[in-house]
């Protein structure tokens, strides 16, 4: 079995967007997100889009728009010298109550079972604490915090106190960084 990095999509490798993400037009790569990719490129970790999308479940853009978004996000960065083995993606809205929609693992647990992922050797990196909680209810080695997108922000709430200990990075740079010295990701 693989071990993974998992990474959330919105403010960990492009922009948030208040008004959500909806159409190629809104997005915005985080330059050193796109960098840190390219630099684990050769990493024998997989590397796994985790992602919610609400606004299809809310009725602001189709499946197959948040869809090509996603497949468009990961040509990018193909071409650009990096790599997403796979994708996964919750399209409901938060009062849907799925279990795919994260802190709920679905997303994480889909992924380890269609790719056979050892999930206690594996890390999850966003940048809200839901991320972090969907990690560690699917039960992954560390999950990270990142300071872009909304991340700042999520590490000055009051629930951090009631968490379990995390890292917080600035950026995905820095994450991976510390994944690999955790890790051998040569």
């Amino acid at each position: 079995m693989d071990a993974a990095i998992f990474l959330d999509r919105d403010g960990v490798i492009i922009e948030n967007r208040d008004q959500y993400v909806r159409c190629w037009e809104d997005v915005a790569f985080i330059p050193a997100a796109v960098d840190a990719l390219c630099s684990i490129r050769d990493t024998p970790l997989r590397i796994v889009l985790v992602t919610n999308q609400s606004a299809v479940g809310r009725g602001l853009i189709t499946l197959e728009a948040a869809l090509e978004i996603n497949r468009r996000v990961i040509d990018y960065i193909q071409v650009m010298g990096g790599r997403i083995d796979g994708t996964w993606m919750c399209p409901h809205a938060p009062e849907a109550n799925c279990s795919c929609r994260k802190p709920k693992p679905g997303l994480l647990l889909q992924a380890a079972s269609a790719m056979n992922l050892d999930l206690s050797r594996s890390f999850m990196v966003g940048d809200a604490l839901s991320d972090l909680q969907a990690g560690w209810a699917a039960g992954v080695r560390e999950a990270i915090l990142v300071r872009t997108g909304r991340g700042n922000h999520q590490s000055q709430l009051p629930q951090v106190a009631e968490l379990p200990p995390f890292h917080t990075f600035d950026n995905l740079a820095e994450a991976l960084v510390h994944i690999c010295s955790q890790v051998s990701c040569t």
